[in-house]
């Protein structure tokens, strides 16, 4: 055979097991959707629930729980307590939890102890006054600060707050909230936060110097219909010299479920530094009492939707973030309470990961504060 026929026969047959080699690759490959690069791996395993009885500590009723945060070097949780200064001024708790983890995988709550209370103070030194705060979100700063949310007393006309304090309760510094958030009925367009439909969550990522917020329901101008629910997602940046909004995304709310009269985001939770969240939602039946559920949440390439005055009409124009489910609480088989916190607690016997939720019990001596305990993987 001539050379070149030699040569041409080779190339032939070296295009044709490369070919073939490609094709093989490809049919053993795990495909993967668009969806799975975007979330994390995670999933959550129900461990175990307590229920504190109300109590009481420095003339103060111990309850209202509606944020954590959790200290590591101390290994101490920060309740916030959502009172408007009513029963007793704006505060916060110090408490010790005593969970564990079986080697195999079981998990325990053995305990809740309520150990101090902090008065939230302004940055003159004095308590607030009645119905000027409604604080709802608390995070912890790697410079053992807080940072509270308060959705404001809409039907006071309190506005909402961002805010950091110093661990005796001082306020250290206060946020920039855009002037579409502050609720104004008596305009000729109505607009901003709902009455105690407001920054019901506060998340800090583990670097520590960014921090998330968002509406519980969406602002009143933004209210198109019961089935297309949209919130507003904060991004500030906590850093000196001083904190700024950084950006603002939509964050899709589902509708309540049937029967329920309700469903808002109570927490958020920041994983990472890379735009993942978890998110709690969570939903009143006059049926069934209250649900939850727990998201995972991906705001990466989401619209920045801080010059958007109004998304009634527009929607279809703006990317949200995106959500997937991870556990529908009402499967859990337990009688759900007023779920609004949720932090990443100790790390549990086996190395695993904890997630801590709590419950508002809304000052009611004949209802507990409910605590859940997750374990949180990722594989």
């Amino acid at each position: 055979m001539h050379l070149q026929n030699r040569r041409y026969i080779t190339q032939i047959t070296a295009v044709l097991v490369a070919a073939i080699l490609v094709l093989l690759s490809a049919c053993s490959l795990p495909q993967v959707s668009a969806a799975d690069r975007i979330f994390l791996p995670l999933s959550l395993d129900f461990l175990a629930e307590y229920q504190l009885p109300q109590t009481t500590l420095e003339g103060t009723t111990v309850g209202g729980l509606s944020g954590l945060a959790y200290d590591r070097t101390r290994d101490r949780v920060y309740a916030l307590s959502d009172d408007h200064s009513r029963s007793a001024p704006a505060r916060f708790y110090t408490l010790k939890l005593d969970v564990d983890a079986t080697a195999s995988g079981e998990g325990h709550f053995n305990s809740v102890m309520v150990e101090a209370v902090t008065l939230l103070k302004d940055d003159q030194g004095q308590v607030y006054p009645q119905d000027t705060i409604d604080p709802e979100g608390i995070a912890l700063s790697p410079h053992q600060s807080v940072f509270i949310s308060s959705e404001g007393v809409a039907s006071q006309n309190s506005p909402p707050f961002l805010a950091e304090f110093n661990l005796t309760g001082v306020q250290q510094r206060s946020f920039s909230i855009p002037q579409r958030y502050w609720h104004n009925s008596d305009s000729e367009i109505p607009q901003g936060i709902a009455n105690n439909l407001g920054f019901e969550s506060l998340a800090i990522n583990p670097e520590g110097d960014r921090l998330f917020t968002a509406t519980e329901s969406p602002l009143i101008q933004d209210f198109d219909t019961p089935s297309q629910l949209t919130n507003r997602l904060l991004h500030y940046w906590v850093g000196e010299p001083r904190p700024f909004l950084v950006s603002e995304h939509a964050y899709p709310l589902d509708p309540p479920p049937v029967g329920a009269i309700h469903n808002g985001l109570a927490e958020l939770v920041a994983i990472d530094g890379g735009g993942h969240f978890l998110s709690l939602e969570r939903y009143y039946s006059p049926l069934l009492g209250y649900g939850a559920r727990i998201f995972q949440v991906a705001n990466g390439g989401a619209t920045d939707t801080s010059k958007i005055a109004s998304f009634k009409g527009i929607l279809g124009g703006v990317k949200p973030a995106r959500k997937r489910l991870l556990v529908d609480l009402a499967q859990l088989g337990i009688r759900l309470a007023n779920l609004e916190g949720m932090v990443l607690g100790p790390r549990l016997a086996d190395g695993t990961q904890s997630l801590l939720l709590v419950s508002d019990n809304d000052f009611k001596a004949d209802q507990p504060t409910q605590f859940l305990l997750f374990r949180l993987r990722q594989s």
